[in-house]
């Protein structure tokens, strides 16, 4: 965007370059286009894209290698930080982040995703928890919400029945490994701000050598939620932001602290 001829001109908003120039696939109103231009704008900010090799599976964010201007590896489904793990061991200077919804890591990726935190593993996750499996039909996912209804839980999830969610960064601080777990969301201008920050100090902790981080990143399917976009935006804050805290669970003694 610039200013008229003869006044100065300035650039005030622009592609990050570590995002690819291509328009994406997800559905009005979804956020996981928000978080991936605050990935790539971290990126871009610690110079990483050149370096970095991102890892995705199964569900919306398997496209993510069209998206992000970096060397991408396809998971198969829940495996992404296995095989994070292992390009990380193999080749330690590279940046190595995985990139899941909760289908994919509280699922099936669960084991995968306990192991690497338990060791410390040197890689960062983002994971985006829209409570729904909203590629493959809005089945019931671990982070469904007591009483939301999903196309596997039609009269809304029973916990007597399906068990209760799981709150993922509450069940990874227990651990000893990590160095960064966080929860966010990006429902408003202060809130992506507040997730754009938390994916900093979870790739700083990577940098820095200090072990798993996390950032879990509280998400709209309005597809599968069957709701408008702005209705959907306050559903999360009404409802899945009071069953899962937004809040910082752990962070690492000498971690970078926000500039």
């Amino acid at each position: 965007m610039s200013m008229e001829e003869g006044t100065r001109t300035s650039v005030l908003f622009e592609r990050p370059r570590a995002l690819e120039p291509v328009r994406m696939h997800y559905c009005p109103g979804c956020t996981h286009g928000i978080v991936h231009r605050l990935v790539a704008e971290v990126m871009d900010e610690l110079d990483l894209a050149e370096r970095a090799v991102g890892i995705a599976s199964v569900g919306c964010a398997v496209f993510a290698y069209n998206y992000f201007a970096c060397d991408m590896v396809e998971a198969a489904h829940g495996r992404a930080p296995a095989v994070a793990v292992g390009v990380k061991r193999v080749r330690p200077d590279l940046f190595v982040f995985t990139y899941q919804g909760d289908g994919d890591l509280a699922a099936i990726g669960i084991a995968e995703t306990i192991h690497a935190a338990a060791r410390a593993d040197n890689i960062s996750i983002v994971f985006v928890n829209n409570a729904v499996f909203g590629m493959t039909g809005g089945q019931m996912a671990p982070t469904t919400l007591p009483g939301m209804k999903t196309s596997t839980t039609p009269y809304g999830r029973d916990p007597k029945a399906a068990g209760n969610p799981i709150r993922v960064c509450e069940l990874l601080s227990a651990l000893d490994g990590p160095a960064y777990l966080a929860r966010v969301s990006v429902t408003n201008p202060q809130r992506v701000r507040e997730a754009k920050r938390a994916i900093r100090k979870a790739f700083e902790a990577q940098l820095k050598g200090l072990g798993f981080s996390l950032v879990e990143v509280l998400s709209t399917c309005p597809t599968r939620w069957a709701m408008p976009p702005q209705k959907a935006l306050k559903w999360l804050d009404d409802n899945m932001a009071a069953y899962y805290p937004i809040k910082e669970f752990v962070v690492a003694e000498g971690l970078l602290e926000e500039k």
